[in-house]
């Protein structure tokens, strides 16, 4: 069997760009393909070489008060970085707020909440 590998999570944000130049300061993604999409809405990817997150949009939306409450919701994504505290000082910069810091084995994270309500785990582990 080959590789098996999650490529891609979609997710509806009010503003796609805003969103993707978030997450490419934050995590030195590039901006991968933008366009028209289902519902006559537009999106666009943002990301790395092999898995992005395509950022959904059709309108003005309001960020749902919590994504643990109901079916479907998405409860976080994470994205893995080689240096916590180097990421973490770009979400303070950038305005946000990080939480629920923790080590585990096998290794450390902080969680934030993006302007959409989506909150991304980022996670590090040791060479």
């Amino acid at each position: 069997m080959s590789e098996v590998y999650l490529e891609h999570v979609n997710i509806t944000v009010r503003d796609p760009q805003k969103t993707a130049e978030l997450y490419c300061e934050l995590f030195g993604w590039k901006i991968r393909w933008k366009g028209n999409a289902i519902h006559e809405g537009t999106a666009l990817h943002v990301g790395g070489e092999k898995s992005y997150v395509a950022l959904y949009s059709k309108g003005d939306f309001e960020p749902a008060p919590d994504s643990y409450s109901h079916v479907g919701g998405i409860n976080h994504i994470a994205v893995v970085v080689d240096d916590l505290d180097a990421v973490e000082a770009r979400v303070k910069a950038a305005g946000l707020t990080p939480h629920n810091h923790g080590d585990y084995e096998p290794g450390r994270r902080f969680y934030f909440d993006d302007p959409d309500a989506v909150e991304v785990e980022v996670v590090s582990y040791p060479a």
